[in-house]
């Protein structure tokens, strides 16, 4: 018990600075976020619920200029005010910020909120054991390498959880009657909306637009009936 203290105390130290981490995202978006009310919108959320038998799906606005859409770990969608915003000035169709809302509902339906909780204790166990082993090879790297690990490990996690956010919601979108051509076409303007800054596919925490369109297309051909 006593040589699995060190491990334990890694996991402790994981789990409680994500907690903080989801305590003060949820202050955040409390102090700056209100439901979004729009009737253009709202037949589409109105459609998805149908197809998912629920009443309603409420959407929050998240009052920053980024554009983004977000799950929040209580369950609750966001639209951030600069996607909104886009959507209002017509770069935006509201079939394409369906899409966004239904892969966010993806997130919440596959649990990865509950996932990333779990991955990110293991992230923080994994840098500190690894961070003293490097230093002994790279003395005063050790830390800097390991955060680099983590870090790479982690964005790989993300991507797996957009690629499987993004097959929900090709199916919901399929299901309610919206189809997935506008969750495709907004992948083409992602790039363009978020100002034109492309990461570098391997470090992003979000896979490339044209591998997520690929992904769905692929998912459009095995849903296809063969003849």
């Amino acid at each position: 018990m006593i040589k699995l203290l060190p491990l334990l105390l890694m996991l402790a130290y994981g789990f409680v600075t994500y907690r903080l981490s989801v305590w003060r995202s949820r202050r955040e978006l409390d102090a700056r976020s209100s439901p979004l009310r729009d009737p253009d919108l709202g037949r589409f959320t109105d459609q998805m619920a149908r197809a998912l038998d629920l009443k309603s799906i409420p959407v929050h606005l998240y009052d920053v200029p980024v554009v983004n859409g977000l799950a929040a770990p209580d369950g609750r969608i966001f639209i951030t005010r600069g996607f909104y915003d886009k959507f209002r000035a017509g770069e935006v169709s509201g079939e394409e910020m369906a899409s966004v809302i239904a892969h966010e509902l993806g997130h919440v339906a596959l649990g990865h909120a509950r996932r990333r909780m779990i991955d990110f204790t293991g992230q923080n166990a994994i840098r500190l054991a690894l961070a003293p082993i490097l230093g002994r090879f790279l003395p005063g790297l050790g830390m800097v390498l390991a955060n680099g690990l983590a870090s790479l490990v982690a964005a790989r996690l993300s991507r797996q959880d957009e690629y499987e956010a993004d097959a929900w919601a090709a199916a919901l979108l399929t299901r309610s009657g919206i189809g997935t051509a506008p969750q495709k076409a907004l992948f083409t303007k992602l790039d363009k909306l978020a100002g034109g800054r492309a990461p570098v596919a391997w470090l992003s925490s979000h896979p490339a637009s044209p591998d997520r369109v690929s992904a769905i297309e692929a998912l459009e051909k095995r849903w296809v009936p063969q003849g």
